[in-house]
C-alpha cells in the first residue's frame, strides 16, 4: 500500500497485519507516516495504490470503526448528549442509550460533569468524553491518535485502565499512535515500528521494546535522533 501527496511519498508498506482483539501501538519518529496510516484505516484518506483489508474483506466497515484525535472534537451540547449522539443516530432505543451512556460515564468518572458543555471542560475531561463517545456503539476497531499527549498523568492512567478493561470485555481491537513508549508498554501487547513511511518491525510489545531486532528501532527506543 502506498500513499503520496503530489510527488511526496508518505507511505510505502509492502504488508502488515493487526491482530483481531489486540492492543497495538504504532510508534516511530515524526514524519514516519503513523497518522497517515491511521487515517487510511479510518477511511478518512484513500491509499494512492494498494488495499487495506478488514477481517479479510476490502469492504470498509465504516459503522464499526471509531477514531479519536489528539485534539477532541465535541458537539456543542452536554457531556451526556455527546456520548449518546452516535447511539441516537444509529437508532438505539432510549433505554439502551441511557444504559450505555451511564456505563461509560461511570467507567471514566464523568457523572459529576454530565450536564456541562465542552467549553467548561478541561483538556483531560474533553478527551475522556471523546473516548466515551467513540466507544458508545461498541466499535470493533478503535483508532487513537496520541490520545493522552496533552493531559495529566492521573487522567492518562484512568484512560489507559479503561481502554484495557473495556477492550478485553467487548473484544475491541485498539490501535494507538503514540510517542510515549512507557504508555505502549503499559497499554499494548503488540507494536508496529514505522520509519520513513515503512513498517520496519512488528511483534510482541515487550520483546520489541526490550530487544528490538532492527537497528533503527533500537536507536529510536534509546532516544537517538533519526533522520
Amino acid at each position: 500500500m502506498k500513499k503520496s501527496f503530489g510527488e511526496r511519498s508518505v507511505l510505502d508498506i509492502d504488508s502488515g497485519e493487526i491482530k483481531h482483539g489486540s492492543r497495538t501501538a504504532v510508534i516511530g519518529p515524526n514524519g514516519a507516516g503513523k497518522s497517515t496510516l491511521l487515517n487510511i484505516m479510518a477511511g478518512i484518506l484513500k491509499p494512492t495504490c494498494g488495499n487495506i483489508y478488514y477481517d479479510g474483506s476490502k469492504e470498509f466497515p465504516g459503522t464499526n470503526i471509531s477514531l479519536v484525535f489528539q485534539e477532541p472534537y465535541l458537539i456543542s451540547s452536554t457531556v451526556e448528549k455527546n456520548i449518546a449522539y452516535p447511539l441516537k443516530i444509529r437508532g438505539f432505543s432510549k433505554e439502551d442509550i441511557l444504559t450505555r451512556t451511564n456505563l461509560l460515564m461511570e467507567e471514566l468518572n464523568l457523572h459529576k460533569i454530565k450536564k456541562q458543555r465542552p467549553w467548561n471542560l478541561s483538556g483531560g475531561e474533553k478527551q475522556k468524553v471523546a473516548l466515551a463517545r467513540a466507544l458508545s456503539f461498541k466499535p470493533g476497531l478503535l483508532l487513537l491518535d496520541e490520545p493522552t499527549a496533552n493531559i495529566d498523568p492521573h487522567t492518562t492512567a484512568e484512560i489507559e485502565k479503561m481502554l484495557i478493561e473495556i477492550g478485553e470485555k467487548e473484544d475491541i481491537t485498539v490501535v494507538t499512535v503514540t510517542h510515549n513508549l512507557a504508555q505502549a508498554r503499559r497499554m499494548c501487547d503488540q507494536v508496529i515500528m514505522m520509519h520513513a513511511g515503512k513498517i520496519i518491525e512488528t511483534g510482541d510489545c515487550e520483546n520489541i521494546l526490550k530487544k528490538p531486532c532492527n537497528e533503527i528501532t533500537r536507536k529510536f527506543i534509546e532516544g537517538e535522533l533519526l533522520i
